[in-house]
Formats: structure tokens, sequence, C-alpha cells
């Protein structure tokens, strides 16, 4: 859905989610939401301090950090491969959005810090490769800060078998509860029916959990 997925995975890099973004517009791709409700109501149960680092993976132009920011969190970091997708969302905010803006691959960048949060709505389900998949994860537990949390929503076992034109995997609970092993308790999870602007219904899995150093 989103464009944190490397070249293997595309075969493109971050130009065939510039494509899609200038095609259909940020209103028009299939991930899109008015409001990221289902995420900020997540977030709002943790009781996180305003001033708390949020890094959303994946996020691209998703409506999740104009969510954030009224909501008066101030040190949100939004990670992308399409830079149409990051330009759209600084359109949309403006110059002086407290926004750090990465245009970045996920699974070659390198965090220079530590986060709070981590959140996915829609990146690890286009990993499906074994490799892949470890180095996102590997990733994860070495970005999350101790104590702190991830949220993550993928395709649901009944859902999609391919978006935009990409395989990808599908998830229940149970198997992102593996996936993330040991380090990460689960607090919270469920299913959302996500509508896409042509009207399909698209079945997601969601966590939360919180990360916990060995």
């Amino acid at each position: 859905m989103k464009a944190a997925e490397n070249e293997s995975a595309n075969g493109s890099g971050g130009s065939h989610w510039d494509v899609m973004y200038q095609r259909l517009k940020p209103e028009g791709v299939s991930w899109y939401e008015p409001e990221a409700s289902l995420s900020l109501a997540l977030v709002g149960a943790l009781n996180l301090p305003p001033d708390a680092p949020i890094l959303d993976v994946g996020g691209g132009a998703s409506t999740f950090v104009d969510g954030l920011l009224t909501g008066g969190y101030s040190d949100v970091s939004v990670l992308d491969l399409s830079g149409a997708a990051i330009q759209a969302a600084r359109d949309r905010l403006g110059p002086n959005a407290a926004v750090h803006w990465l245009n970045e691959d996920l699974l070659t960048w390198v965090p220079e810090r530590k986060y709070d949060l981590w959140h996915d709505r829609a990146v690890y389900h286009f990993l499906t490769e074994p490799a892949d998949q470890k180095r996102y994860l590997d990733l994860l537990a070495g970005t999350v800060a101790d104590g702190g949390y991830v949220i993550m929503a993928t395709f649901a076992q009944d859902g999609p078998e391919r978006c935009s034109g990409l395989p990808v995997a599908r998830y229940a609970v149970e198997d992102l509860t593996s996936a993330l092993g040991p380090m990460f308790e689960v607090i919270e999870s469920g299913r959302q029916t996500h509508v896409t602007p042509s009207g399909k219904l698209q079945p997601f899995t969601w966590v939360v959990a919180r990360f916990r150093r060995q």
C-alpha cells in the first residue's frame, strides 16, 4: 500500500509509488483515509507525553501526521520511499509543520535515534521475502526505545493477495505476535475493515505491542 518497500519488492524503488501518487493523487490511492481514526485512538490510549518521539514508517501522504500534530505531539517523523508522497504531505501541512521528513528506503535506512512509538500501517505486509522481513524486525527492535511501543497493521488472512500490483503477505494476530517475538508484548489487537476510495473492503489485522529489551 504505502511506499516503504525496497527495490526488491517493487522492481523500481520509489518511482513505482511516485507514479501511483501522481496518477491517483493522495485522495485516490486505495489506502487513503480522510482521518486515521483507529491509529490515533490507539496512540491516545498509550498516554505518551507530548514530546515523545514518534516514527511513522511508510507514512507517505497519510493524514496520520495531521492528527498527531493536532493532538499536540511535537516530535513526529515520517519516513517514506516516495518523494512524491512526502511532498504531498508537506504541501498539505505547510512549511512550518514541526515534522521530520525522511525520504528513505526503510530497509537500508540507518536511524540516528530511538523512538517511543513505531507506527506502521501497511508496510510490513509488502515484505514477502524472509530476508526483508528479518531486516525489518531487526530494525524495529533496534530503533524502538526500551519500554516503547509498536503499532502495526497488515492485511488480514482474508485480505487482498495483491495491492498496487504487488504481492503481499497476510497475517492473523497470532502471526504478528510470533513475528515480533518475545521482546514485544502484545497488549491490544483487533481487526479493522478499511473502505477504499473506490468502495472496496479490505480487512486488516492490527496489534499494539510494548518493547522490553531482554
